[in-house]
């Protein structure tokens, strides 16, 4: 696929799905944002104009290409207006049935070469495609968050994807910029295989009084050479995330060490789940996540 001339759909405008429309939008495709909440939808609009914005105020992005991309984004709350979309990405709630009933609908709305993408790491790409009549154009794309600013992109085929859906994938997120990493329809894929053992790891280290938060971050970025250590990347992902997906694994896998720590539950019942809502490890003036 080119760059040019696209049309894609960004199924659900939660933190995942504004990243990637802001992704979308910025490499000059048209791009719908699409939620079945008119607030959770205006929300995201406005997560992916602050973003560019921000981009545009720490010189990241130049401001004619920002305001190009607000251009190519729309919002909608109807699946019809995905009629001539040329790629959805779904990054709808963690619910197998929701997505299966989600790409159904779509067989009767797009084209039959319109690709299918599931931004899931937790479910089974085969088991989400069995809801199309066409599972052969269903492909898993699992974007790293924050999206806008990492360039992994995991691609897994389910049991039947086809050949051309699967180079159609790849060449598509390479107009993205971005660089996808095969791996196999396994519960976590590759990332958060690793990952979300390693955060509850950090969490009940900082529970056991091991050190502070901070210390525990700078050691990370300092020792370990990441960019940002757990828990600056826990509050961009959202605790209501990390603890959806850690416990998604442990269902599947039944390894203890994907279990959320008790402090996680904590946390979301308090509703500090990151920047998202000003409070989470840190607190945050700004909810938007920063530009690049």
């Amino acid at each position: 696929m080119s760059k040019v001339s696209k049309t894609v759909a960004v199924l659900g405008a939660g933190t995942m799905g504004s990243g990637i429309a802001t992704v979308m939008a910025r490499a000059g495709h048209r791009t719908i944002l699409h939620d079945v909440d008119e607030d959770n939808l205006e929300r995201g609009i406005h997560t992916v104009r602050g973003f560019l914005d921000k981009s545009v105020t720490l010189g990241k992005l130049d401001a004619t290409a920002a305001e190009a991309a607000k251009d190519a984004l729309t919002g909608s709350t109807s699946l019809t207006d995905l009629a001539a979309c040329d790629v959805v990405v779904e990054a709808v709630f963690e619910d197998l049935e929701l997505k299966k009933e989600t790409f159904g609908r779509l067989d009767g709305i797009v084209s039959e070469r319109t690709l299918f993408h599931t931004n899931t790491s937790t479910l089974s790409v085969t088991g989400i495609a069995s809801g199309s009549r066409r599972p052969e154009r269903v492909v898993g794309t699992h974007y790293c968050n924050p999206a806008p600013l990492m360039r992994l992109v995991e691609v897994a085929d389910g049991r039947h994807t086809a050949d051309w859906a699967h180079r159609a994938t790849v060449d598509f997120l390479g107009s993205l910029g971005k660089t996808g990493v095969v791996t196999k329809d396994r519960p976590g894929f590759i990332v958060n295989r690793f990952l979300i053992p390693w955060e509850n790891s950090c969490i009940s280290a900082l529970e056991a009084g091991v050190a502070t938060k901070e210390s525990i971050d700078a050691a990370v970025v300092g020792g370990l050479g990441h960019p940002m250590g757990p828990f600056r990347l826990l509050d961009i992902v959202g605790l209501d995330i990390h603890q959806q997906v850690a416990t998604r694994l442990y269902e599947q896998l039944r390894d203890p060490r994907f279990f959320p720590p008790p402090m996680v539950e904590r946390m979301v019942a308090a509703g500090d789940l990151g920047r998202k809502t000003g409070r989470g490890f840190y607190t945050y003036d700004d909810t938007r996540l920063f530009g690049s």
